[in-house]
This record gives structure tokens, sequence and C-alpha cells, in this order.
């Protein structure tokens, strides 16, 4: 009971403001009170809660907020069924979807060739396809692991930054390295990134080469040209998977120059063996805040969108609307 409850009840205070039925704790009795669906939505939470419990998973309180927004949902799919799935242990520490929709991605991952992730930044469209190419490299269904995504200069230009290319092409490639960090013994990086294992390496690096046996992660895709996504693409070997990850509100490609992530879904609409999978601020799971950053930012954008019919605002009016 006192892992239901959470250390010092901070569980039962969180069921307590998030259910619409009452609470009553007595010993290991616990009592809902309320109409029959605010009952039948509680018992559900509970269920789900003691279920992650018997499968030897701790619970925290993030953890409660995601099971109670889970339960119930149109899917049909227990969260103790989301919220359990081991993708990859390391150190002590297991990785796991934590939303109905980063499952689905990741099951798609599986299941087709040619994976598209897009959503918002801290959805864990690349930190999931990373763990999903270190689990195949551990099962032996792939020989090595490719890390790429575009030199995109936001505010600094290249040949500003000091040191040699590899020392100016490193800071595009810094949140893969730290990604791989997380996933696999620190000591061993050094020594898979000098025989070839995992390769971690700009887009241009890609271009003429067939990846076959080969785990491909594209990731920033959202600054990627029409020409580049297509010369990507066409890297494909036999044996190999591509996850390709990118937020496409985040583009800074120059001069209006059209997002190849955001053609290629019309481009690839019907094709087989390839999936497009919808990360949204929901599936946030970074700081709490970063989720309402997302929130107000979408927000934002849906109101600055001018109505029809409804002119933008005159030079010199805009400070009074």
């Amino acid at each position: 009971m006192v892992n239901v409850l959470g250390p010092r009840d901070e569980f039962l205070r969180l069921l307590e403001k998030q259910l619409d039925a009452s609470i009553h704790v007595r010993g290991n009795i616990v009592t809902l009170e309320g109409s029959a669906e605010e009952i039948s939505f509680a018992v559900d939470v509970l269920t789900e809660m003691v279920t992650i419990l018997r499968m030897g998973q701790g619970l925290t309180a993030e953890l409660v907020e995601r099971i109670v927004s889970m339960t119930g949902t149109p899917e049909q799919i227990a969260p103790a069924e989301v919220l359990t799935q081991n993708i990859l242990s390391t150190r002590g520490k297991s990785i796991r979807p934590k939303t109905l929709n980063q499952k689905r991605y990741v099951d798609a991952i599986d299941l087709h060739t040619v994976v598209f992730g897009i959503g918002p930044a801290g959805t864990g469209k690349t930190y999931l396809a990373m763990a999903k190419a270190v689990q195949a490299l551990q099962a032996k269904q792939v020989n090595r692991i490719i890390l790429t995504r575009p030199a995109i200069e936001a505010g600094e230009k290249l040949g500003f930054l000091p040191g040699t290319l590899n020392d100016k092409i490193d800071p595009y490639l810094r949140p893969l390295y730290d990604a791989l960090h997380d996933m696999v013994d620190p000591e061993s990086v050094p020594k898979l990134l000098t025989s070839g294992t995992i390769e971690v390496a700009p887009l241009a690096y890609m271009r003429g080469r067939t990846l076959n046996d080969a785990f491909i992660i594209l990731d920033e895709a959202q600054n990627t040209s029409m020409e580049q996504m297509k010369m990507f693409l066409t890297r494909l070997g036999f044996g190999a998977k591509m996850v390709v990850t990118g937020d496409v509100t985040q583009i800074d490609l120059p001069g209006g120059q059209k997002s190849g992530l955001r053609e290629v879904q019309r481009i690839l609409d019907g094709l087989d063996d390839i999936a497009f999978c919808q990360l949204t601020n929901h599936d946030v799971v970074r700081h709490k805040l970063v989720s309402r950053i997302v929130q107000a930012y979408d927000n934002y954008e849906i109101d600055a969108t001018p109505r029809p019919h409804e002119p933008r605002a005159r030079r010199g009016q805009e400070g009074h609307r």
C-alpha cells in the first residue's frame, strides 16, 4: 500500500487532484465514492498502478500522471502495456516509451524499414531511435549504427568556428554523442567509433554510399533540403533500417528553402514499409515546463495566424492589437 500511495502519500494527493471520485484509505482498504463512471475510471487507474508495481517497476509522480492521462483513451491500450515495454537496459537504467505515441513510434521501428518520427523538442524522437539502434546492434540484427544530421548554420558560420573541420562539425553532432553515452558504456564508445561499428558524421558524408546491414538515424531532418532528403533515403541498402527524426516547426534553412522533411510525407505517402509517426506536446518527456512551453508556442502560432477575411494589423497599429 505504501508503494501505491507513494512516499508521504504523494501519489494519493495527486490522485485526489486528478480523479473526480473521492478516495478514502484505511489500512489496506481503498474506498471510492462518486458516480458509476467516476468510480470505474478511478478503479482502472488504481488497477494499472498495481499492475505496474507487480511487474517490478516502481512508480513516480510523473508515471502516475501518465497513467491517469492514458487511462480510458479510445485506443483501449492499457497504460501498463505502454509503460513497462523495455527497449534497452544499461547501467541499471531501463529505457521505455512513456506515452502511447512513443509506443506507436517504437513499434513502427520494429515493423517498418523506414520510419519518420516528427514532433517537437523533448518527445524522445532521437533518444528512442538511438535506443532501438543499440538494441538492434546488441541483438546482431545489424552490423553497425550510423548517426547523421545536417550541419546547418544557425547564427555562426562554420568558417568562423575554431579548429579543424572535425572540430567545426562536432557541435552539430554533439547531441548524438550525448545520447550515445547514455546507452553504451562510455569506455567502449571510443573503440566502437574507431572500429566503425558506430559512425557519427554530417549528412554530406553520406553521398555516394550504399549502407547495408546498418541502422541509420537522420536527426534534425527538418533542416534537409528536398535534394538532401532524396539523397539520404536512397542510401538504403540490404538488411538496413532507417529512422528520420525532426521538428517541422524549427526549420533553419536559409532563403525560404523547402524542408525535405515537410515535403517527404506528401511524396512517400502510401508507400509500403514506410511509417510516419506524429508526436505532440503531450509526448514531451523532459521537464514538465518544456511541455507547457511547447503548448504556449503552439497557441501563439494559432492566435497569430490571420483568420479568413481578417486582415493583418496595419503598420503602426501592432502595438494596439
